[in-house]
């Protein structure tokens, strides 16, 4: 090492999506343990929407989260967290930016392309430009790099990590970069697990537009019924293969987020003093069960291999059902804790 390199002490934990992922690690890095489901809960991650009028490559989008970044906002809001935020016109500043804080020995979240990430495998990498990695060390022309959905930390070339944090299209990345500035010492758990628990369970049971909150699910039931009609045999398997990314690949938005908030239930009966929220997260994961089901079903139909009772309109009754299931229980989870 050279009297320019940087290597952080930093502890690495896979994860299941990188932004709870990175909010995780980062709070333990600066002395506040907080899992992954009560980074997701805390920052009232979980939401869905289904808006056809918003389109990535001529596809509608569905979301199961709420924007990128936010999750990490509302989590910075409701423990007292003050975060820099910073983002940059200029690839040099950027990276000039990125070396001055990891000089301070602070390590660095930031928001870049999952296409221009060599370490991960190609397979992986695709045109989604909101994946956030944390960034710990420095040395020679190489960054050492943890990245939630990776077993083990990695490293990345500085010119290939310009790249990913200034990739074009949508969101803009913008060479995004964030880290704590202050971490309360003392900060108070039980009232953001509570304030985290209850703005979800409003979201989802509330929100009026029928495309946003559990009411969105139907929303998407009665398109997806009418595919094959509307757009197509071809263009109804790309929508359909697409729902799924959206899904499953794409911070595990359908069932992974479930499950995940089932876990934070779980945490929250022993945080709130609440043994009622354990039957709210059996509920949750059985949700999240169903979810998977729809997935394999739809993928199974994608890709011309499923049974001749697997159609768009059983899929589309299975969507149908889960959006009653879930209507059902945000609204009781809100009279339950509001």
């Amino acid at each position: 090492m050279t009297a320019s390199d940087r290597i952080i002490p930093f502890d690495h934990q896979q994860s299941a999506h990188c932004e709870t992922g990175v909010i995780s690690n980062l709070m333990r890095f600066h002395g506040m343990k907080v899992s992954e489901p009560l980074a997701l809960g805390i920052g009232s991650g979980l939401f869905y929407s289904h808006m056809p009028f918003l389109k990535v490559n001529g596809l509608p989008v569905t979301s199961y989260r709420i924007l990128p970044g936010h999750i990490f906002k509302r989590f910075s809001n409701n423990t007292g967290v003050r975060m820099e935020r910073r983002k940059f016109r200029d690839p040099l500043a950027a990276m000039a930016e990125l070396d001055r804080v990891l000089d301070r020995g602070l390590p660095v979240g930031m928001l870049t392309s999952v296409f221009y990430l060599p370490y991960l495998p190609k397979a992986f990498r695709f045109h989604f430009n909101a994946h956030n990695i944390v960034v710990f060390g420095r040395e020679g022309d190489e960054y050492h790099v943890s990245d939630p959905v990776m077993d083990a930390t990695t490293r990345i070339h500085r010119t290939a990590l310009m790249r990913a944090r200034f990739a074009k299209g949508m969101p803009n990345t913008s060479g995004r970069m964030y880290y704590p500035e202050k971490v309360p010492a003392g900060a108070d758990l039980r009232r953001a697990a509570a304030k985290g628990l209850r703005r979800t369970a409003r979201d989802m049971s509330t929100t009026p537009l029928p495309m946003f909150g559990s009411k969105g699910i139907a929303f998407l039931a009665a398109r997806l019924r009418n595919y094959e009609r509307d757009l197509g045999p071809a263009k109804a398997r790309l929508a359909l293969g697409n729902l799924i990314r959206m899904q499953e690949e794409i911070g595990t938005g359908g069932a992974g987020f479930r499950f995940m908030f089932g876990a934070f239930l779980q945490e929250s009966a022993t945080i709130l003093d609440r043994p009622d929220l354990r039957e709210f997260a059996e509920r949750m994961t059985t949700i999240g069960d169903q979810w998977r089901d729809f997935a394999y079903e739809a993928g199974r139909l994608c890709k011309d291999r499923a049974e001749a009772h697997i159609t768009y309109g059983s899929l589309a009754d299975k969507l149908t059902d889960i959006g009653r299931q879930e209507q059902r229980f945000f609204k009781e989870l809100a009279k339950a804790v509001r």
